[in-house]
This record gives C-alpha cells, sequence and structure tokens, in this order.
C-alpha cells in the first residue's frame, strides 16, 4: 500500500506540473535583431516616472472639496501633454508590471517562484536598448533590468531593504528618498566629468521608481489619509524634478517624461488578480514629442469614468501596458525591445507624419521577427508532414503587407501605413500565440488519458481491496498472458521513438509515457471490472441510478463551489436537515440538534464578504474569549467525570490558555502601535514567533484521549490563528471546530444504526490505537458520504472565508504581528499556513472518524483521493487561455488549488497521524500522579 501511495504522489505531481508546460510557458523567443527607427528622434533623454500601486481613479478623481489629488498631474493633462488609462494584465504584481512598461512584454510566470525578484530567462529591455539608464527606488526592482542588461551602462540607486517597512512612521519616505537622492546626483554631477558627459548623450534614461503609495496602500488602504496623501507627495515631487530636469538641460526641449503605475490596488490593500481597481493604471506623457491636450466634445468609451473625473472634453487614449515600451524607444530613438509585444500609441506622438510611419512600419519588422523565430523554431522540431503552418500569415502575405507598407510611405500615404502594420502587428501576435500553444492540444489529450486511467486504476482498488462487491463471483486468478506486457512495452517504446524523432523536451516524455503503466495496470485488473458489473446487475436499477445521480450532482456542487462561494452555503444548509431525514432524530436527538445548530452557523461564513476587506479587532476579540471560555468549560468538564487528569495536563492546558491570552494581547498591542505609526514592537514579535514555533509540539505533550488530544490540538493552533486574522474569520475555525467534534459523535450514531457493532465509547478511545483495521469490515455506500462529507469540509474550509484562488483575497495585514518589512517568501509562508489551519483540524477530525467508525483510513482516503481527481479532471477541461485575463488566471488556479489539495491530502494526513498519536513526555516528570 505504501508503494501505492507513493506511486499516487508521483502520478499527482506530474499532472500538477503539466499545468505549467500546457499553459504556463515562457512566451520568450531569442535570436532576434534589433530595430529602431532611422529618422531623428524628437527627444534625446527620457523621464520615467513609476507611482507604485497608483491606482488610476484614485489620481485623476477630485477629492471631496472638488480640487484635484494631484494639482501638478492634472495642469499637465490640461495643458502640457496626453493622457490615458494603461491597461495591466494578470498578474498585477510589482515585477510583471515594470517588466511590461519597461520590455514590453507580459512577465513569464515561471519569475514567480523566484519571488519576481530574479530573472528566470534573459530578455531585453528599453534600460538595455538606451546608451545610459540611472534608476532610482527599491531594491526589489532595479536591479533586474539592471542584471538583464548588456555591458556596464545601467546604474542603480537603492534603498535597504528594511526601509520596505509596513509599519513605518511614514511610507513616503520611500519618495521622498528618491526624489532627494536624484537632486544630488545632478547638484554633484558638474564636478564629476565623466558623470557630467554621460548624462548629456542622448538616448538616456532616468528611472524614478516610487513605492510609498503602495507601501501606504497595504497598510492603510486606498481609502485611507496617508494613502491620499502620499499621492500628493508624489506629485510634489515630480513637479520639482521636472523643475531640475529643465534647469540641468537649459530647457532646451528635449525632454520627454512618462508618469504612470505598474498596477493599482483594491479598496481592501490587495493586488495580484484582475479587479478593475488593480487593472486600471494611469498614464501621463509630456515634453518632447508628446502631443499636446486634446480638447474634444464627446469620446466613446463604454465606462462612466470621465464624467466622474470630469475630465469629459479632454481625449482620453488609453493603451496597454506593454504598448508604453515601444512609445518610450521611439521617443528618444532606441532599438524597440527584442521581446516587446506592444503596438505604437502613435496618437501620443508629437511629430511629423514620416516618423509616425516609420515607427509604425518598425514596430511591425520588430514583431514580424519574434513570429518568424518562432515558427522556425517549432517546425524544426515538428516531422514535416505533421507540422501545420499559421495560414493567417504565410510568407507571401508578410512580402505583400511589407511591400505595401513601404509603397505608401514613399507615396506619402501615411495612415495607410499605420492601418497596414496594425494588421501586421495583430497577426504576428496572433501567430506567436499559435505556435507557443502549439502543443497544448497534443499534451492536454495525453494528461487526460492519464488521469481517467489514474482514477479508474484507483477506484478498482478500492472495489477489489476494500469491499464486498466483487467476493461472490470472484473467480481463481489465471496465469496473466504475456500479450498485455509486451504490447504495452511495444506502445511505449513507440511513443518515445516519435517523441526523440521531434527533438521533444524530457518533460514531454514523462506526460505521454505516464498513462502507459497506468493503463497496464488498469487493463491487469480486468476481472474485477467484469466480477463488479456482475455484482451490479443484481442492484435495483432506480437504486443504482439515484446513487449515481447522487454521486454526479454531489462532485458539481464541490465543482460549482469554487465559483460560487454561496453553493458552500446550500450546501451546509442541506447537511443542516439530513438528520432530520434519517432515524438519527430519533436515536439521538441531542446530537442532531448540535449538529444542525453548527452547521447553520458555519453556513453564514461563505455568506461574509471575502477576508480581507474589511478588519474588526473586536472580532478578533471575541474569538478569543470564547476560546478561552470553552477551555474553562472543558477543563471544568473533565474534573467533575474525575478522568485520568495529571499535573502535566493540567500544565499543558495552562500553556495554551497563556498562549491564547498572549496572542490576544499581542493582536491588540500590535494594531494599537501601528495606528501611532510606531510600527511593529519587537517583544511582539517574539511572542509570536514563539506561539507559531509552540503550535505543533505543545499537543504532543498531551493525553492520545481521543477527545482530549482533539481539543488540545485545537487549544494549540488557535492562539497562531488569532495572530493571523484581522476580522470576522477569526471565529471561522472556532465554529468549524464544533461541528467537528459533533460530526465524529453523529459517525458513530450512524455506524451503530447501520448495524455495525461499536463496543468502545468516544471517552474511552486512545489516538494511539492506530493498527489497520481494514480486517473488521469492509466499505459500505455510507463511506461514501463519509469520504464526500471530508472533501465537502476542506473545500469549506478553502473557501469559506474567502476565493483564495485570487491572490486578492490574501491581506498583508494580517501578518503585521510577525513581521512588517516586505519579505514575500516569508509573507506568503504565513498566509499559507493561516490556509492550511482550518485544514489540520478538519483532517484531525478525520482520523477521528474513521477510528470510531472502525474503518481503515486508507479506504476512505483512496475514496477522498478519486473525488479529487474527478475535480481536478473538471477543472483541467475548464482551464481558459481566451477571454479576460480574469477569467483565465481563475480558472488556472482553481485546477492548482485541486491538484495541490490532493497532493497535500497526503501531507496533511501526515501530519493529523502525528498531531494525533504521538506522545511526548514531561522531562523528568512522573507517569501517573494524579491531581
Amino acid at each position: 500500500m505504501l508503494l501505492f501511495f507513493l506511486l499516487g504522489l508521483l502520478v499527482h505531481v506530474v499532472f500538477f506540473a503539466s499545468i505549467f508546460d500546457i499553459y504556463l510557458t515562457s512566451p520568450l523567443v531569442h535570436g532576434m535583431t534589433p530595430h529602431w527607427t532611422p529618422l531623428p528622434p524628437p527627444a534625446k533623454r527620457l523621464v520615467l516616472f513609476v507611482a507604485d500601486g497608483l491606482r488610476a481613479d484614485t489620481l485623476f478623481k477630485l477629492d471631496e472639496d472638488g480640487n484635484p489629488r494631484a494639482p501638478f498631474i492634472r495642469n499637465v493633462m490640461m495643458h502640457e501633454g496626453s493622457w490615458g488609462v494603461s491597461h495591466t494584465r494578470v498578474p498585477t504584481e510589482s515585477r510583471p508590471g515594470h517588466v511590461a512598461l519597461i520590455a514590453g512584454f507580459y512577465e513569464d510566470v515561471s519569475a514567480v517562484a523566484k519571488g519576481w525578484k530574479e530573472n528566470p530567462v534573459e530578455f531585453d529591455s528599453l534600460f538595455n536598448e538606451s546608451k545610459y539608464t540611472w534608476s532610482w527606488g527599491s531594491p526589489d526592482i532595479l536591479p533586474m533590468f539592471a542584471k538583464g542588461a548588456s555591458g556596464d551602462h545601467v546604474y542603480t540607486h537603492s534603498y535597504a531593504a528594511e526601509r520596505e517597512d509596513f509599519g513605518a512612521q511614514d511610507a513616503r519616505k520611500l519618495d521622498t528618498w528618491v526624489f532627494d537622492h536624484v537632486k544630488e546626483f545632478f547638484r554633484a554631477a558638474p564636478a564629476n566629468q565623466p558623470l557630467f558627459s554621460k548624462i548629456n548623450e542622448e538616448k538616456i534614461v532616468f528611472f524614478l521608481h516610487l513605492l510609498g503609495i503602495d507601501t501606504n496602500g497595504h497598510a492603510h488602504r486606498p481609502s485611507s489619509r496617508e494613502y491620499k496623501d502620499n499621492i500628493k507627495t508624489v506629485d510634489d515631487g515630480v513637479k520639482e524634478m521636472v523643475s531640475v530636469f529643465q534647469q540641468f538641460y537649459g530647457n532646451d526641449g528635449k525632454t520627454a517624461f512618462i508618469f504612470t503605475s505598474d498596477h493599482g490596488m483594491t479598496d481592501w490593500g490587495s493586488h495580484g488578480a484582475g479587479h478593475p481597481s488593480e487593472t486600471l493604471t494611469p498614464l501621463v506623457a509630456w515634453g518632447a514629442g508628446i502631443k499636446h491636450p486634446q480638447k474634444v466634445s464627446t469620446q466613446e468609451y463604454d465606462d462612466a469614468f470621465l464624467k466622474e473625473w470630469k475630465l469629459e472634453n479632454w481625449k482620453r487614449l488609453d493603451v496597454n501596458q506593454a504598448d508604453i515600451a515601444p512609445l518610450m524607444a521611439s521617443l528618444i530613438g532606441v532599438p524597440f525591445p527584442l521581446n516587446s509585444v506592444g503596438t505604437l500609441p502613435v496618437a501620443y506622438l508629437n511629430h511629423t507624419d514620416l516618423f509616425k510611419a516609420e515607427s509604425m512600419f518598425t514596430n511591425a519588422v520588430q514583431i514580424l521577427e519574434q513570429f518568424k523565430v518562432k515558427m522556425a523554431q517549432k517546425k524544426e522540431v515538428t516531422l514535416s508532414f505533421l507540422f501545420t503552418p499559421f495560414k493567417s500569415l504565410s510568407d507571401s502575405k508578410q512580402y505583400n503587407i511589407l511591400r505595401k507598407a513601404r509603397s505608401y510611405i514613399k507615396r506619402e500615404k501615411y495612415e495607410k501605413v499605420v492601418s497596414l502594420c496594425k494588421e501586421l502587428i495583430h497577426l504576428s501576435l496572433k501567430g506567436l500565440s499559435y505556435y507557443h500553444t502549439y502543443d497544448r492540444v497534443f499534451l492536454g489529450i495525453n494528461v487526460v488519458i492519464g488521469f481517467v486511467g489514474w482514477t479508474s486504476y484507483a477506484s478498482l482498488l478500492i472495489i477489489k481491496s476494500h469491499s464486498n462487491l466483487t467476493r461472490s463471483t470472484r473467480k481463481e486468478a489465471q496465469k496473466p498472458s504475456r500479450l498485455l506486457p509486451c504490447s504495452f512495452v511495444a506502445i511505449g517504446i513507440l511513443v518515445a521513438f516519435f517523441l526523440l524523432l521531434q527533438a521533444c523536451p524530457w518533460t514531454y516524455y514523462v506526460y505521454c509515457l505516464l498513462p502507459v503503466p497506468i493503463w497496464y495496470a488498469v487493463l491487469r485488473e480486468f476481472q474485477v471490472v467484469q466480477d463488479l458489473a456482475a455484482s451490479l446487475s443484481a442492484f435495483p436499477r432506480s437504486r443504482l441510478a439515484g446513487s449515481l445521480v447522487a454521486f454526479t450532482v454531489a462532485i458539481e456542487v464541490l465543482v460549482l463551489s469554487f465559483f460560487y462561494r454561496r453553493v458552500l452555503t446550500a450546501g451546509l444548509v442541506a447537511f443542516a436537515i439530513w438528520p432530520f431525514f434519517t432515524p438519527l432524530w430519533t436515536r439521538a436527538k441531542v446530537t442532531s440538534l448540535s449538529w444542525t445548530a453548527f452547521s447553520l452557523l458555519l453556513a453564514v461564513f461563505p455568506l461574509m464578504p471575502v477576508v480581507g476587506r474589511q478588519s474588526d479587532l473586536s472580532l478578533v476579540m471575541s474569538a478569543g474569549l470564547l476560546i478561552l471560555l470553552l477551555s474553562l468549560v472543558v477543563v471544568t468538564f473533565l474534573i467533575k467525570r474525575k478522568e485520568s487528569v495529571f499535573r502535566e495536563e493540567i500544565l499543558v492546558h495552562i500553556l495554551q490558555v497563556l498562549s491564547t491570552v498572549l496572542a490576544m494581547l499581542v493582536v491588540s498591542g500590535t494594531h494599537s502601535s501601528l495606528l501611532r505609526k510606531q510600527g511593529l514592537p519587537l517583544a511582539n514579535q517574539m511572542v509570536s514567533w514563539a506561539i507559531l514555533a509552540s503550535s505543533l509540539l505543545v499537543p504532543l505533550l498531551s493525553p492520545t484521549n481521543l477527545f482530549q488530544r482533539l481539543f488540545s490540538i485545537f487549544l494549540s493552533l488557535m492562539p497562531t490563528y488569532l495572530l493571523l486574522s484581522t476580522g470576522y474569520e477569526a471565529l471561522f475555525p472556532l465554529v468549524l471546530s464544533c461541528l467537528m467534534f459533533v460530526w465524529i459523535h453523529l459517525e458513530q450514531e450512524t455506524l451503530q444504526q447501520s448495524g455495525i457493532s461499536c463496543k468502545q465509547k468516544l471517552t474511552t478511545i486512545e489516538f494511539s490505537y492506530n493498527t489497520d483495521i481494514a480486517q473488521f469490515r469492509q466499505l459500505y455506500l455510507d463511506d461514501l458520504r463519509r469520504a464526500f462529507f471530508l472533501v465537502f469540509f476542506l473545500v469549506t474550509a478553502f473557501f469559506g472565508t474567502g476565493n483564495i484562488a485570487s491572490i486578492n483575497s490574501f491581506d498583508l495585514t494580517s501578518v503585521y504581528c510577525f513581521l512588517t518589512v516586505f519579505s514575500p517568501f516569508l509573507m506568503g509562508a504565513l498566509m499559507m499556513w493561516k490556509i492550511l489551519i482550518p485544514f489540520v483540524l478538519v483532517m484531525c477530525a478525520f482520523e477521528a472518524v474513521q477510528l470510531t467508525t472502525q474503518l481503515s483510513s486508507k479506504s476512505l482516503f483512496l475514496i477522498v483521493l478519486v473525488i479529487s481527481d474527478i475535480m481536478a479532471l473538471h477543472f483541467f477541461f475548464l482551464v481558459k487561455d481566451s477571454g479576460s485575463w480574469l477569467d483565465i488566471g481563475t480558472s488556472i488556479s482553481h485546477y492548482v488549488i485541486v491538484m495541490s489539495m490532493t497532493i497535500f491530502l497526503v501531507f496533511l494526513n501526515g501530519l493529523a497521524q502525528l498531531l494525533t498519536t504521538k506522545k511526548l513526555r514531561w522531562l523528568g516528570s512522573p507517569k501517573s500522579h494524579l491531581i
């Protein structure tokens, strides 16, 4: 059985990894040559301001008094330059946004594995193509463009990472640091002749990365005074910087300015997904080569922003975020970044029509060359008779479009050139996408075949080893034929040879060859399939059909809950009324009523807003008080029953109660300190980490009695959960744990009702009794319900307080008791542990259920595995690569979540067994000193 679980883990890791090869591969190609406009550019230098985390609506909308929050930027929009909304893509994080702005392509998602800090692949950028670039700002952003640059012409000036403190007194200092250092840079330049010579060259870039707004947004939310005051600070700083540049260069009119943002931010202070507040960012451009404001009477936009922002009469020019890179390259006359997929927004340019046409032509040739390289690479590794070219952009069509464009330029029909080049860019991008996804169907079919095979094999193993469906008709094992293994060996050799001919990556061999042994194992159990069919033929068809329909509906409910959290509420309401339709109501009224009450109480949570949108410290304190009250009641109950309560057990309870009290004090103290902008107190931080470190050790000191050990696990994990909570979610594991306790009692009642002897009472069951009790009984249909309950509770634990398929549900304020200095991996690990705590509570309850129902955990676990795999197969088919970026990202994350859940079930099962069965002894403590 151990071999099966190891094999299952390997198979699921492969299926999980397949999504990255099928949907999340790098879009970059290499081998292109640089292209630039042959005409003199309008600007000698470019100044790029990126206000990290700035929302378009917050910048453009007037304040409560009808005044602009950024007077200087507003004045530029109305009197000096052009403006619009820059539309970002998912993920709306800092690194992907800056890569789109500066390199012109949408980030390779594999970069998330390195925390968006390092370059997983080499890419070209505007900074690399410039003669010199000077940058100031965050140490998380600047180095990646310097490391990706050839030679030594990109200079970075960063503050210490410790300055990125969400609990700091004033995050605006991050921006004033940049402004101060830029002023000092130009003040010292005349005395440094080599530097002075460089900054008077052409084709140079100055990059000012302003992180204060993003930091204040995370710490205080975008509606806060701090966030809005920071916008005013940035506006004043930009105004001062413009004056510094103009004075230094003697108002030569050769400086172009771009002001934008990498991403926006939700109302609850997060970003990373596709909410409009994140994907709509401001773009304001002015200076050399930029068109002046245009007064218009009407504008064609579906949204109501223009009226809301009081900008109906100033022409709005929207762009995609990647379009800004070719715009900046055109302004200073450097080659377009090689991997840029942006389309030059010619409406922003204030230059000759010839320059616009030539720039657009260069843009089209640059993207077309990427298409050619991508096509050549795919053609090289595909057998000629299997290769299907992208028909919409054949070689002849490419030639005709380029020839026509050149002809129109000679005949001065510049508008037609722009239109023709946009068509070529559109086709080239479609072609790039076509070749980028060329193997997607082939790989998908192989993964699905493997998926179906594995699920079939797991189902057959359940029927063969853990049920009596085949026992009555099982025949004597026949000597296996050699034809079957030889056939599958031949198939494997043919598949490997086919992949070898096409020079496929090694991962393709894994995806294509894995189904071969899986289906061999399935077909070896063909006798089981025959026996099962014979057994089912004896069942009444109506009952069989009803069971099949019920199972299908149950699976679909689980799938729908990923899209609509309210489905969980409907499911919990159905759970609540379930006992009234069974004999349970007459046998165990108190247990049934408790089940109903806690099911209805838990059903409230999926109706609540996603965690992070509203903080309420009073609810966290209330949860802590309820835990203390519950602890007091339980200890009193144990003493009254005259249980074997040892001195060390009382010490464990005291330690756990003390942890809860300390957690409440730390949450309250940290919240007050941050409100006073005094940062995170060191004592609070140390206590928080100590509570976290002890949360998995303290339960091991408690007795292995079922009730006491479960309560000890709950009481040890809750202080950590309180430290990571910001509002109503602190009550969620409390209600969930109460329901899990009632579930254990309820399942014991259903077992007795089924006529299966249950000799032990709950108060006498020990978790240390951990032998495999599969020999006691086989699986029954009621065990399918138990497995479904487990999966449903796991999904409820996952989505009960938020849709964590979206990174929007992550609220950085939840980790402020542990750290406030930005650290993506550590913060992510803490938030992941917060998500896993309800999982651990459910899995520990599951351990108790399988123990009390006299059923092997292996058999129930196999059923859960099959249910999870069927769900995962659903989501594999539901993965999208078209439509809105929110839909695409959500569909992929759903599959990743279900596959992660399947993999983590193995880990969580082991962790639950460790927490419930292992016992640590106090050093030097006697074993049986009664109180």
